[in-house]
């Protein structure tokens, strides 16, 4: 599980047969969960200035390869007794969106980006999403696009500084949405009561 916080901005030394090799000062152990663009994939070897993880072809189908180059976010997987922050992000990307605009609005930014219109019932109005691997809040929700607000310190931190109309990002959408939308889906004949979602709300 991660937070959508950034630890660092690794550089991409190659990607080749499937394997990302990357420079970073984050030291992590063989075999540890690291989402890179919020894509959570497993170390395969470590070098001494950085790490290499491999993607699954399933993986490679549903991510933004492109951006596997000059420099991606990263972030461990957290440790029992974290603190937490950012919201609960599993590192599996549902789609890729595409920037539509970005308008400068003195002390911030405001990104619209699209989205498959299938996916957009995962997008709440003020809750969370992940672009990229970043934890962000969600303004607008329109039938088929969203609107963020990117803080200066997240455009000078983040990817998100050198994004411009037509980039596209991976996108994490809201886990409790998927799950909700998914107990309702096979509960057709036995609709939930609020003992049920008293219930499931306590497992969270």
């Amino acid at each position: 599980m991660f937070t959508g916080l950034i630890r660092e901005m690794a550089t991409v030394e190659s990607y080749n047969n499937n394997t990302l090799a990357l420079q970073a000062k984050y030291k992590p152990r063989l075999g540890d969960s690291i989402a890179i663009n919020g894509t959570c994939l497993s170390v395969t070897s470590v070098q001494n200035d950085g790490f290499s993880v491999e993607l699954s072809p399933e993986t490679e189908k549903y991510i933004a390869l492109e951006k596997l180059r000059g420099s991606v976010h990263i972030e461990p997987a957290m440790m029992m007794g974290d603190r937490f922050e950012g919201h609960i992000v599993q590192g599996h990307i549902d789609t890729i969106g595409t920037i539509k605009s970005i308008k400068n609005k003195g002390n911030s930014f405001d990104f619209f980006i699209s989205i498959e219109p299938q996916f957009i019932r995962y997008i709440v109005p003020k809750g969370s999403i992940t672009i990229d691997g970043v934890s962000l809040t969600v303004n607008d929700v329109t039938k088929d696009s969203f609107r963020l607000t990117i803080i200066p310190i997240t455009m000078k931190e983040t990817l998100f500084g050198s994004y411009k109309k037509g980039t596209r990002v991976n996108i994490e959408t809201d886990m409790f949405a998927r799950y909700i939308e998914h107990l309702l889906a096979h509960r057709q004949d036995s609709p939930l009561s609020w003992d049920d979602v008293d219930r499931i709300s306590a497992n969270f």
